[in-house]
């Protein structure tokens, strides 16, 4: 027995080593009087036996502890709480104090067992443990330890008699590291005294414990985030604060391994800063919460990828290439707005998840695809379909996927098995000089075998030296010896030579796969064996029929009526023997959806239904006299003595020979515009479903988007609708300008500038012969018109020559005008203005004509006030311009056009202004 100094207490304290000699109290345990826990010998008591006991930790703990896990403040050991606490918790092990603490004015509390076991562990003093068991037996999950609080039964651990559960592992932890997501200064460990989150799992904890971090950055991480394995924590490479293109992110990247821990967005949604698609756990997460998230696929994607199916240069990764922040992806087709991986000398553009799929293809990384389900094509999918849509198309060879069995990733491919085995390389017959390659299609070459040219890409087989390409799915197949055809009475015989050859049933070049007939001296590729004998085009009122020479009595050309280059007639073509119209087999079957096949030849073909009904004709058969079924009255054939200072009815353009005219009332046609028949089929309307003849509805045209109630075609399908004036331009063949002396042939793909405007076009009127362009809004300029300003008619006009002027002007806007653009002049006057200020907002609107969709009781004329301007009695400001007046005098009714009509009959033009 050692006697020792009192530690506090009035009697000197005596250190037991023998068990029996503790007197115990009346409950038959003795407890530490400083941290409230029973005692054991080795301990010290009073000689005064007074039931002061100690542990001997509890005796050798200092007054003033300075403690490596909160080296600002020295803890002090306390006997009681501070008054000032209502309830003291221990920011340990989170349970109530009511004996010495230690304590700072951090506001942290520690029982003394809890800050000298930490102590120790701090200063690996792991000698002051060696009383502590060593135990692996079986324990529930809930029990956590105090270290890396990841459940004890994991791990073998320590269980001190005092209470505290503490792995093996978690002993020997470092007291400062240096990690790779704070590089400023080294991680301390330390206590958690103001509950930051860490910034690995970004999750704050109420329980305080101790952590890894950095006091002056307040920056924290978990110990167990700590212990994660090194490849779990990674450097981005293409995001910083703020951001920059690709230099590196400021702020590093940890892996998040619990779903819980992301933070959605708005949506509820969170979602890949580079492929832009929904992530979940484990996936990347920045550090500083900016809501930066990376698929790990996605983060560990390469900066440079050598692509096997893109051998010529690198794809590199980059954001978004073009302006608007989107691409198309050139392997599915669709878009993406977020990082792509491209290759700008060939223009080609990557989803990173595209990219990486077609790598691991090439280099037969199939372990890539074991996530993907192996799916049988009569399964049911996951929209509950039992059977694919015949749409669904293999990435691969391009054919239906319900033919085979397929995989189906998470991520939208869909790739048969099969095709997961397709080599890399391959020898073809048709190609002797190199072997094949599997590669992307950049240059969008057509096949060598069936000659067809696709809008995918994809990846085919190809030979970039040669510009070698064929399809995967016609590389697979071996041609046929002999095919018997529909279109031809003798069969066709494969050709068994590589010989360049002129197609006779399209008209185009070949130089692999040929079939020839003996008989008839033909040859032709494989695909145009099966071209139908007679189709019905949108391009063409007539029948067509296909023929592989064209006999021709005398030498004319003829051009083809969709491209407008001529048609070789020595081979393949499509012809119209009513009106000798002729296309391009190429041209006429370019869209699916334009043509349709005759399979009965001997089916009559029905007459087009016409307009009118001829009462009279001359010695010449021209009509003179008519009945039209949109007008009560007979129509005479002209001229009028009247003058020609009216427009058509039809089409509300300026009367001009030849034209019909009513001698009962002011009703006027063109002759063309007269002829038109009831139904008719267009080739710039989508729908199948022919077009009808309509009048006296006001509308919008759908091609030059302004306001009529003339006559247009209404599609019987979508009501959409087409003014005459659009259907008599567009009609395939050649139009006449009479400001221009070559004819004008319509290119639905051209890109210039307008003659008449100055504005770039995509579409447009041109010459063959000059660089002559008009873009349809300016091709149906009326000739002459009418404006207020002037008492004469004024002439279109395409070019200002009075050299004497140095500034030109607009008459009407009184603001300046480009002399090399279209205006209206009166060479009486010498009047000039801009075409829009003397059109106005509705120069095709039919006035003294009746609208009657209205809630006023009478019909309404359409007028147009020139001189004076009653108010609207709607709005209550003066009618200028257009306006709808009640027709009956009694009632001065009047209103503004746009105030009565629905919103897109408004001068929806007035934008443009040409």
């Amino acid at each position: 027995m050692e006697e020792s100094n009192n530690y506090g207490h009035q009697h000197p304290l005596l250190l037991i080593l023998n068990q029996d000699l503790l007197i115990h109290n009346q409950s038959g345990v003795t407890h530490c009087s400083r941290c409230g826990e029973e005692v054991s010998a080795p301990c010290f008591c009073c000689v005064e036996h007074c039931g002061f006991y100690l542990h001997k930790a509890c005796a050798d703990a200092p007054l003033e502890l300075n403690h490596p896990f909160h080296p600002h403040h020295p803890l002090v050991l306390l006997q009681e709480p501070p008054s000032s606490y209502s309830g003291c918790v221990c920011d340990f092990c989170d349970e109530p104090c009511t004996n010495f603490i230690y304590h700072c004015s951090c506001a942290l509390d520690f029982h003394i067992k809890c800050a000298l076991l930490i102590f120790n562990i701090a200063e690996n003093n792991l000698k002051e443990l060696e009383h502590v068991a060593l135990q692996d037996e079986e324990l529930a999950d809930e029990n956590k330890c105090f270290g890396c609080w990841e459940p004890l039964a994991k791990y073998t651990h320590f269980s001190p008699d005092c209470g505290f559960n503490l792995h093996d592992k978690c002993a020997e932890l470092p007291f400062k590291l240096n990690l790779e997501c704070h590089r400023e200064h080294p991680l301390v460990l330390q206590f958690n005294s103001e509950r930051l989150s860490c910034k690995i799992c970004c999750l704050v904890r109420t329980r305080r414990g101790f952590v890894y971090g950095c006091s002056p950055c307040e920056f924290v991480v978990h110990i167990e985030c700590v212990s994660q394995s090194p490849l779990q924590v990674i450097k981005s490479t293409n995001h910083e604060h703020p951001f920059t293109l690709f230099n590196g992110h400021q702020h590093p990247l940890f892996l998040m391994l619990n779903q819980e821990q992301l933070m959605d967005n708005q949506r509820g949604v969170t979602d890949c800063s580079r492929c832009g698609e929904k992530v979940s756990a484990p996936c990347f997460c920045c550090a500083e919460h900016c809501g930066f998230y990376l698929h790990k696929v996605c983060a560990e994607a390469p900066l440079e990828l050598n692509h096997p199916f893109h051998l010529n240069h690198p794809l590199l990764m980059q954001n978004a290439p073009y302006s608007s922040g989107m691409y198309i992806c050139n392997f599915c087709n669709k878009s993406g707005h977020k990082s792509v991986y491209r290759c700008s000398s060939c223009e080609l553009d990557f989803h990173i998840k595209c990219a990486l799929f077609t790598f691991n293809i090439a280099e037969n990384n199939l372990k890539e695809l074991e996530h993907v389900v192996l799916q049988h094509p009569l399964i049911p999918t996951e929209n509950g379909d039992e059977k694919l849509k015949d749409v669904s198309k293999c990435f691969g060879c391009r054919e239906p996927l319900p033919n085979y069995t397929h995989f189906s990733p998470c991520r939208g491919f869909n790739l048969h098995e099969k095709c997961t085995e397709i080599p890399f390389k391959l020898n073809h017959v048709w190609h002797r000089k190199h072997p094949l390659v599997l590669q992307f299609n950049s240059e969008r070459l057509s096949c060598k075998i069936c000659c067809q040219v696709t809008m995918r890409r994809g990846f085919v087989y190809g030979c970039s030296p040669c510009k070698f390409v064929v399809h995967i799915e016609c590389a697979s197949q071996s041609p046929l010896q002999v095919i018997n055809s529909t279109n031809h009475e003798h069969p066709f015989t494969l050709l068994l030579r590589q010989v360049p050859f002129t197609c006779d049933g399209c008209g185009t070049e070949g130089n692999h796969v040929a079939y020839t007939c003996g008989t008839c001296n033909i040859i032709i590729h494989k695909n145009c064996i099966s071209l139908p004998r007679i189709i019905k085009s949108k391009w063409h009122d007539h029948r067509l029929l296909h023929t592989y020479f064209h006999h021709i009595e005398d030498f004319r050309v003829l051009n083809c009526l969709r491209c407008h280059d001529e048609v070789n007639t020595e081979h393949g073509s499509y012809y119209c023997s009513k009106c000798n119209g002729i296309f391009h087999v190429k041209c006429v079957m370019k869209d699916k959806d334009s043509y349709e096949i005759v399979e009965n030849e001997d089916e009559i073909e029905m007459p087009i239904e016409s307009s009118i009904i001829v009462i009279e004709s001359n010695d010449a058969g021209e009509a003179t006299k008519i009945k039209h079924f949109k007008h009560m009255h007979n129509l005479m054939l002209g001229p009028f003595v009247g003058g020609y200072e009216n427009s058509c009815d039809g089409c509300m353009l300026p009367i001009s020979d030849p034209f019909y005219y009513c001698s009962e009332c002011a009703f006027f046609l063109h002759k063309a515009c007269a002829e038109l028949p009831k139904m008719k089929n267009v080739w710039h309307h989508d729908c199948k479903e022919p077009l009808a003849l309509i009048s006296d509805e006001a509308f919008q045209c759908q091609r030059c988007w302004y306001i009529s109630n003339a006559f247009a075609y209404e599609c019987c399908g979508c009501e959409e609708k087409i003014c005459l004036r659009c259907v008599i331009a567009l009609t395939p063949g050649a139009r006449t300008c009479l400001k221009h002396e070559h004819p004008l042939f319509y290119y639905t793909k051209h890109n210039g500038k307008c003659n008449a405007c100055g504005r770039t076009t995509q579409a447009a009127f041109c010459c063959k012969d000059c660089n002559f362009v008009l873009h349809l809004r300016c091709f149906s300029l009326p000739i002459t018109a009418r404006h207020k300003c002037d008492e004469h008619l004024l002439s279109l006009t395409d070019h200002d020559d009075n050299s004497y002027s140095e500034h030109y002007h607009c008459d009407i806007c009184e603001e300046s005008r480009d002399p090399n653009h279209w205006f209206y002049n009166c060479a009486t006057c010498d009047t000039s203005a801009h075409r829009y200020c003397v059109l106005e907002e509705y120069p095709f609107l039919k006035l003294r004509s009746l609208y009657e969709e209205n809630d006023h009781p009478h019909p309404l004329t359409i007028v147009k006030k020139k001189y004076y301007y009653p108010y609207c009695d709607k709005c209550g400001k003066p009618c200028v311009d257009v306006a709808l007046e009640c027709s009956k005098s009694e009632c001065k009714y009047i209103v503004h056009w746009n105030c009565v009509v629905p919103f897109h009959l408004w001068r929806f033009w007035a934008w443009y202004k040409w």
